[in-house]
């Protein structure tokens, strides 16, 4: 199998920081650090040691039992959730539910916590857990309701489902009808080229609709599908027999939310301090929990602290610190966590050996050190997750027929792309017509002299006549270029579906096409090859081809 490396830093300056170790000053942020092998052997012992304060075990393993049995689960998966039962670590990590899965990055956030999990377990000597949360509860309807394809004729469509009619309430609760299904698929099965894997595919998709209620429902049938010989528990962090555990974790939340509070402000403040910028909002007064209520038509709505009372944004809603704390012990279901209270939760929920995280998590992350401390815990080891680009053999042979790098693609297709083209003019058009158009300035410049002696005035009527000239020449050995060009339309095409296929619309592939592509082509084997691919617990790049 052949992979390559390839440097593709992020944009978060705080995530390259913890990656690489460039500045010591973020230690105090993190605690460990996913390439120190000592430190996941520190966790491993403090976790042992700290196991009575977490959920109880047993009572997890079977909320996990009945969610992944409706997912569709591999006995190797329900062998996890047994080893959970009997207080095993877990590497874990997440992603909001998206369409077929949403783009190809949740894939590798699932590659990475499988790889983590078995390289953990390794080195330890004993059982260690990959789980991946699946983030139901978030409520942005617009970042998970599509999925981008590249179809038969090579063009790149968005495949999404309009927001059912309703409250703005999270995806595992926004309602998929069986008809919405049957059009998405046929969309699916319109856009996706012909292939020996295709009708198999839609109809395991087919098989998985019936009965998802939502788009988290589906998500995890797929996922669970894709990974289930890897034994990939999941859990989606809006089921109603999960909120129940957290009650105690809503009920501590609650009571202790001002000194949380105080907590991510001084970690904000602090990475302010060392000179980076914040990658969540950390407001003054912000409960950082959603409440699903009735007086709001059960609306996730986020929770400000204002005159003693706990308010939605605009003072509609409006409970009593007795009145959420009740809810927080008898209906949990309407209690829901922020980015900055989700860790929290998840580390009181599993004995978190390590949380998989993308750059943006990574930065955002560095916020909640000290909200830890306060709940008595500590962050958990941090592993970036692995980045990855597939090159199918076509896209490969393309590239070696232009001379095209991975980096000519990623950095700077547009000027190779021209460049092809221009050694392929052999007629030289562009120079010929630049010679004619400084011979004619040549020529012309004297009689411009020549009509201003005779009359001052016809000056400048002359320079708009000799620009206007030039414009001409130039507009039409512009129009012989692309009469030349196209007798090269076929290598055209074939340069442009390497950008497509690489860096469609401008972004890393892993940011914007779907995985359903590879699945119909490849079957299972793409999977395969991700996993069978070198890992790395500090992240990074590489190139797979398939």
């Amino acid at each position: 199998m052949r992979t390559d490396t390839y440097p593709m830093p992020s944009a978060q300056p705080l995530a390259e920081a913890y990656i690489h170790r460039t500045d010591s000053r973020i230690d105090s942020l993190y605690g460990y650090h996913a390439g120190a092998d000592e430190d996941w052997q520190r966790r491993a012992e403090r976790l042992a040691a700290a196991g009575g304060t977490r959920t109880d075990s047993a009572g997890l393993a079977d909320a996990l039992r009945l969610y992944n049995e409706k997912a569709g689960a591999s006995p190797e998966t329900f062998a996890n959730i047994a080893a959970i039962a009997e207080g095993a670590p877990v590497v874990i990590g997440g992603q909001q539910a998206g369409l077929w899965t949403g783009p190809l990055l949740v894939i590798h956030k699932a590659v990475s916590i499988v790889r983590a999990a078995a390289e953990a377990a390794e080195q330890l000597g004993r059982p260690v857990v990959p789980v991946f949360w699946v983030a139901g509860e978030d409520h942005d309807w617009d970042e998970a309701n599509h999925a981008y394809v590249i179809t038969a004729e090579q063009e790149l469509r968005k495949l999404s489902a309009a927001r059912p009619e309703g409250s703005r309430t999270s995806v595992s609760r926004t309602a998929v009808a069986d008809e919405t299904w049957e059009r998405l698929l046929g969309e699916l099965e319109e856009a996706l080229p012909h292939s020996e894997f295709k009708p198999a595919m839609l109809a395991e998709l087919r098989r998985m609709s019936l009965g998802a209620r939502s788009l988290s429902d589906m998500f995890a049938r797929v996922i669970s599908h894709l990974f289930g010989k890897s034994g990939l528990v999941l859990i989606d962090a809006d089921d109603e027999n999960v909120r129940r555990l957290e009650a105690p974790m809503f009920r501590a939340m609650i009571e202790r939310n001002d000194e949380l509070e105080r907590a991510y402000a001084a970690s904000a403040e602090k990475v302010r301090q060392l000179g980076y910028s914040m990658q969540a909002d950390v407001t003054p007064g912000s409960a950082n929990l959603f409440l699903f209520h009735e007086a709001n038509g059960y609306e996730r709505t986020l929770l400000h602290k204002r005159d003693g009372a706990f308010q939605d944004r605009k003072g509609q809603l409006s409970i009593s610190a007795e009145q959420l704390l009740h809810i927080a012990d008898r209906e949990p279901e309407q209690l829901s966590n922020n980015v900055l209270t989700r860790p929290l939760m998840q580390d009181y929920l599993f004995p978190v050996l390590a949380v998989v995280l993308g750059p943006g998590e990574i930065a955002y992350w560095a916020l909640t050190g000290e909200a830890f401390r306060v709940m008595g815990m500590e962050m958990p080891i941090i592993v970036p997750r692995m980045s990855y680009t597939l090159v199918e053999g076509t896209i490969a042979k393309y590239m070696d027929k232009y001379e095209l790098s991975f980096d000519d693609v990623m950095n700077r297709f547009d000027e190779k792309k021209a460049a092809w083209l221009k050694v392929q003019d052999g007629l030289s058009i562009e120079q010929r017509f630049d010679d004619a158009k400084r011979a004619f300035e040549e020529l012309y410049k004297p009689l411009l002299t020549l009509a201003a002696g005779v009359q001052p005035g016809l000056a400048k009527l002359g320079d708009t006549n000799m620009q206007k000239i030039i414009e001409q020449i130039q507009y039409m050995g512009s129009k012989t270029v692309d009469a030349f060009n196209k007798q090269f339309e076929a290598s055209t095409r074939q340069l442009d579906r390497v950008q497509l296929a690489i860096k469609p619309l401008g972004k890393p592939q892993e940011r914007v096409l779907n995985m359903a592509a590879y699945w119909n082509r490849y079957d299972a084997a793409w999977i395969e090859k991700l996993l069978d691919t070198p890992f790395d617990r500090t992240g990074g790049h590489r190139i797979v081809y398939l």
